[in-house]
């Protein structure tokens, strides 16, 4: 443990704040003016505090910052972020000779008196790193789980210094930076679903990595980013929406893949109930299938995610090893918006496996209710059976006779249905013996994997693939 990790909340303000070299302000709307407080607490402020306010008032807030369709979003936080840097760099034309400037902002919906509402918020920081440079973002999104309101105001103090803190003497590396980030606040108080960083002296600090790094390191169940990279907080990305969700290894994606995406995303689309222009599919990818030999490799997980953000996928990473655990989650965001999931017939033999259950008291049937109780239909493509050499579906599922009820009972209630329009000639196509064909070196997976993937497998060099090893393999 570091010499700074052992700081505590007013040591690391009284840090900064006998700094002369680190200058800034604050604005906190929400949950009173916690950080702020701490610095002021520890003593020394004046040099590094030039103001801190918060607009509480809507018409305030709106004449400082300009309009916002809600006003605990990202959008209120940039617009924050934004002004109140520029006052800065406006208003101590000298003192910017000198001084690394910050902004810190948060726009945050703490429990209300009557605890009906979750707590949460926007957190964010623009800074220098070195005198005169171009500054640097960081911005996070947090769920507050304290059942008090005082403890969630101390909690979102302890934060935002530890940010600073962080920010300014513990940005080496990922690891560094979460555990200085999270440093006294366990994830019973606080969660992170979304953080992001952006800027010159950041630039090392992969947000994709980071955003693995947030479920690996259980700072939150599930995160998300878009085709081109960028972190997604998926309660405002997928809220009231459609979702069609795909869950798998992508190790690499295949031809199968692609099919089974288009075949079941129209099978999906013609749904009654679903709104095309307000539906997003999003691919998921488990920590356990992430995990190879106990550990996670970040460069398998890069591999993946350039070549689902290059096929225009968004692409979810989660802790939610059971199926009806993912669904209940999204359930609670998308407000009974249809989901469909996207799955292969032998996912679905696991869903119908008793054992999969055991942790539950009421077992598979405790799973359907919590999971399939929802507005949910999972499509399912077919295999070759490799006992009989014949198509397996849905309509001759292998399945212990006494569950057969279940499963005609969720056919009735269309929550499951065969993907009806597939190309047959594909089914042989299996991502394990495309990756075993990439490390051994036999050029036949080309014709496995979608010519974009297999240009990108090559370019880049993902999966292990080395063009000397099918050179040797040809050679001989």
């Amino acid at each position: 443990m570091s010499e700074q990790r052992r700081l505590t909340t007013e040591e690391k303000a009284l840090k900064i704040n006998l700094r002369s070299d680190i200058y800034g302000s604050f604005a906190e709307i929400g949950a009173g003016q916690e950080v702020a407080a701490n610095f002021f607490k520890a003593g020394g402020s004046s040099g590094t505090i030039a103001y801190t306010h918060s607009a509480y008032d809507m018409k305030v807030s709106d004449s400082m910052y300009g309009k916002c369709a809600r006003y605990v979003c990202e959008d209120r936080l940039m617009q924050m972020l934004d002004k109140e840097y520029s006052t800065l760099e406006q208003t101590l034309h000298e003192r910017a000779k000198a001084s690394r400037f910050f902004a810190f902002a948060n726009t945050v919906e703490s429990l209300n008196y009557h605890k009906t509402n979750q707590g949460q918020g926007w957190i964010g920081l623009k800074f220098q790193d070195e005198i005169e440079s171009t500054p640097n973002e960081i911005v996070m999104h947090i769920k507050m789980h304290d059942t008090s309101n005082k403890r969630q105001q101390e909690a979102l103090g302890i934060l935002g210094v530890n940010l600073l803190h962080a920010a300014y003497f513990e940005h080496n590396s990922i690891e560094e930076f979460l555990e200085a980030l999270t440093h006294r606040l366990p994830r019973s108080r606080v969660e992170i679903d979304m953080l992001r960083v952006s800027g010159a002296d950041l630039q090392r600090l992969d947000n994709r990595i980071i955003a693995l790094k947030l479920v690996k390191m259980g700072l939150t169940d599930a995160t998300m980013f878009d085709q081109s990279g960028a972190v997604l907080q998926p309660r405002t990305a997928l809220y009231k929406k459609n979702v069609l969700l795909m869950r798998g290894r992508f190790r690499p994606m295949t031809k199968v893949h692609v099919d089974m995406i288009e075949s079941g995303t129209k099978q999906y689309l013609a749904e009654e109930d679903v709104d095309a222009e307000n539906t997003c599919l999003l691919l998921e990818l488990t920590l356990k299938d992430l995990t190879a030999d106990g550990k996670i490799s970040d460069k398998d997980f890069i591999d993946r995610a350039e070549l689902l953000c290059s096929m225009g996928y968004t692409v979810m990473i989660s802790n939610y090893l059971k199926h009806y655990k993912m669904i209940e989650y999204l359930s609670s965001i998308t407000q009974n918006k249809k989901i469909g999931v996207l799955l292969g017939i032998y996912n679905l033999q696991t869903i119908f496996d008793e054992k999969y259950y055991n942790t539950l008291n009421g077992g598979l049937l405790e799973a359907f209710g919590r999971g399939f109780g929802h507005n949910i239909k999972m499509y399912v493509y077919p295999a070759i059976n490799v006992e009989t050499g014949e198509l397996y579906t849905v309509d001759n599922f292998e399945i212990p006779e006494h569950l057969r009820g279940l499963l005609d009972y969720m056919q009735k209630t269309n929550k499951v249905d065969n993907i009806t329009e597939f190309d047959s000639s594909l089914l042989h196509i299996l991502s394990d013996d495309v990756l075993a064909k990439i490390h051994s070196g036999v050029s036949s997976w080309e014709e496995d994997v979608p010519v974009s993937v297999m240009k990108a497998i090559k370019f880049y060099q993902l999966f292990g693939f080395r063009e000397e090893k099918f050179a040797k393999v040809e050679s001989n």
